[in-house]
C-alpha cells in the first residue's frame, strides 16, 4: 500500500543529488549527506538508488606476455562467457528447425577461482597454455549499477517525512545544513535538490512562460472594453486582493499551494476582473444618462450587488463537490476563498477607490 503522491510522481516527496568524478568519493559523500539529513526530526526513512557494491572476479592480462602467444583480451573474453553463459558448439536439425547447441561449465565450476586457476586456453598454434600464465586473477568491490547524470556518477539520497509538513517548507527548512554541507565539497563535487520540490518547478515552468502573454491579451481587452488607462488600472487593482481569501481557504484546512492550486488562482483572476469590469462599465452608462458621479457610483453598485453575489455564490457552491477530492481539493479551495472575499471587495474597495481616484465628492444635499 502506498499513499497517494500529490503532483508528479517522484516517490519519496525529499531528494539530493551528490554527484562527482570519483564513485567511492561520491557514494562516501552521499553517506554523509543522509546522516545529515537524518538529524531533522521531520526526515522518515532514508534510501538510496544505488545498491551495496558487489563482489566481482576480475582478470588483469599481462599484455605483452598475451601478444607473444598469439592472443587477445576478446579470446579470454569469449572463452570466460562460454564458461560463465555458455556458447553455441554445433546445431541439430529436427526436420524443422536448426536447434542450437550450448555448451558451458556445469554449476559446480562455473566462475569459481579453482576454475580459473585450472583453466587452460588454446593458442593460435594448437598448444594449451595456462591462464594463470599471463593473467592474473583478483577479487574486488564494485558498484553493480552506477547512475549517472550530465555524465558524472550520481547518488540520489530519498527521504520519507514523518508528519504533515509540506515538501517545499522542509526543503527551506533544510536549505542552510544542505548549502554548507555543498560548500565542504571538494571540487568537482555538488548537491542537488531533486524530489517533489524539482518536478513541481519543472511543471509550473510552461506556465509561468505563458503568464505574461495572459496578462497582455487581458490587458488588450479591457483596454477595448474600457477605453480608459485610468480604469484598466483600477479594474485590475482588484485582482491581487482575491489572495486573501486563497490564503484564508489554503491555510487553516492545511491545503498545499501546489500546481492544481496555481490554476484555481489563475482561473480566479478572470473572475475578479470579470465582476469588477461589469460594475465599472455600469458606472460609465449611469454617468451618460446624466447622474451625478457620487450618484453612478452609488446605483451601480446597488444596481449590481445581487447579480455579483449571487454568481459568486454560484460558482462557489459549485466548487464543493470537488473540495473532497485529493486531486482537485485545493483549486476548489483556492476558488472558493478567493471569490468570496474578492466579491466582498469588488462591491466595498472598488467603488470607494473609484471614488479617491477620480475625486469625486458627495453632493451637499440642499437645506429647505
Amino acid at each position: 500500500v502506498q499513499a497517494l503522491e500529490m503532483g508528479p510522481p517522484v516517490g519519496r516527496p525529499i531528494q539530493y543529488r551528490v554527484s562527482g568524478k570519483d564513485i567511492d568519493q561520491v557514494r562516501r559523500h552521499a553517506i554523509d549527506l543522509a546522516t545529515e539529513l537524518d538529524k531533522n526530526p521531520h526526515i522518515g526513512e532514508i534510501i538510496y538508488d544505488w545498491n551495496e557494491p558487489g563482489k566481482v572476479l576480475r582478470i588483469d592480462i599481462a599484455q605483452d606476455k598475451a601478444r607473444q602467444l598469439g592472443l587477445s583480451s576478446e579470446d579470454v573474453a569469449n572463452l570466460m562467457n562460454g564458461i560463465v553463459s555458455g556458447q553455441s558448439v554445433t546445431q541439430v536439425d529436427d526436420d524443422i528447425y536448426l536447434i542450437n547447441v550450448v555448451g558451458r561449465a556445469v554449476d559446480s565450476e562455473r566462475g569459481t577461482p579453482e576454475t580459473l586457476q585450472n583453466l587452460q586456453i588454446v593458442t593460435p598454434s594448437g598448444t594449451s597454455i595456462p591462464l594463470l600464465a599471463f593473467a592474473t586473477v583478483r577479487y574486488e568491490l564494485e558498484q553493480p549499477l552506477v547512475w549517472r547524470r550530465d555524465r558524472l556518477p550520481t547518488i540520489t539520497i530519498k527521504a520519507a517525512i514523518r508528519d504533515e509538513i509540506q515538501p517545499t517548507d522542509l526543503v527551506k527548512i533544510l536549505k542552510p545544513s544542505i548549502d554548507a554541507f555543498a560548500a565542504k565539497l571538494p571540487a568537482g563535487y555538488k548537491v542537488a535538490t531533486g524530489g517533489t520540490v524539482e518536478e513541481s518547478g519543472k511543471a509550473q515552468g510552461p506556465i509561468a512562460k505563458v503568464v505574461p502573454l495572459m496578462l497582455f491579451m487581458m490587458a488588450t481587452f479591457l483596454m477595448i472594453q474600457l477605453h480608459s488607462v485610468q480604469k484598466l488600472f483600477l479594474v485590475a487593482s482588484v485582482a491581487p486582493l482575491g489572495l486573501i481569501g486563497v490564503v484564508l481557504a489554503l491555510v487553516p484546512t492545511g491545503t498545499p499551494m501546489g500546481f492544481v492550486a496555481i490554476l484555481g488562482i489563475l482561473a480566479l483572476i478572470g473572475i475578479i476582473i470579470r465582476n469588477s469590469v461589469i460594475l465599472v462599465t455600469q458606472i460609465d452608462e449611469y454617468e451618460q444618462k446624466g447622474y451625478t458621479p457620487w450618484d453612478a457610483v452609488v446605483q451601480a453598485t446597488e444596481h449590481r450587488r445581487r447579480p455579483i453575489l449571487l454568481t459568486a455564490a454560484a460558482a462557489s457552491m459549485g466548487m464543493i463537490p470537488i473540495a473532497r477530492e485529493v486531486f482537485w481539493g485545493p483549486m476548489a479551495y483556492a476558488m472558493i476563498g478567493g471569490i468570496v472575499i474578492a466579491t466582498l471587495l469588488t462591491l466595498l474597495f472598488l467603488p470607494a477607490l473609484y471614488v479617491a481616484w477620480y475625486k469625486i465628492r458627495e453632493p451637499k444635499k440642499e437645506v429647505q
